[in-house]
């Protein structure tokens, strides 16, 4: 079920991504599979297929609860609360990482047995 935008006070449209790749695998040297973005402060986390599931272990620690799609062609927003996906209002750009950046992610840090190490 759809939520209006003006029901979701979690959203600030005006926050930037933290970066182009997830912040947290970024800094611990990992990789992703795909990326969402806090839809409240812009945290780029890793998806729930990813090994390290950032996304959702950044919701669980702050409540922010509402995260977009941050992959290209993309425009989904999904409320973990209510495990629903919601309607929400255009946020600062960038939309999406980088179209080269490849999927999994980044090249240079995906294992070759990567699809072994999925959820």
């Amino acid at each position: 079920m759809a939520v209006p935008p003006g029901d979701l006070p979690d959203i600030d449209p005006t926050a930037p991504p933290s970066g182009t790749g997830c912040a947290d695998c970024v800094a611990a040297g990992g990789w992703w599979v795909h990326l969402r973005r806090c839809a409240a402060c812009g945290h780029v986390g890793c998806c729930d297929t990813s090994p390290a599931q950032h996304a959702t272990r950044h919701f669980r620690m702050t409540g922010h609860p509402v995260v977009r799609s941050f992959e290209p062609g993309e425009t989904w927003f999904y409320d973990y609360r209510t495990q629903e996906f919601v309607e929400g209002p255009p946020l600062a750009p960038p939309d999406h990482h980088p179209e080269d950046q490849g999927v999994p992610g980044p090249r240079d840090r995906v294992p070759p047995d990567w699809g072994d190490h999925l959820h």
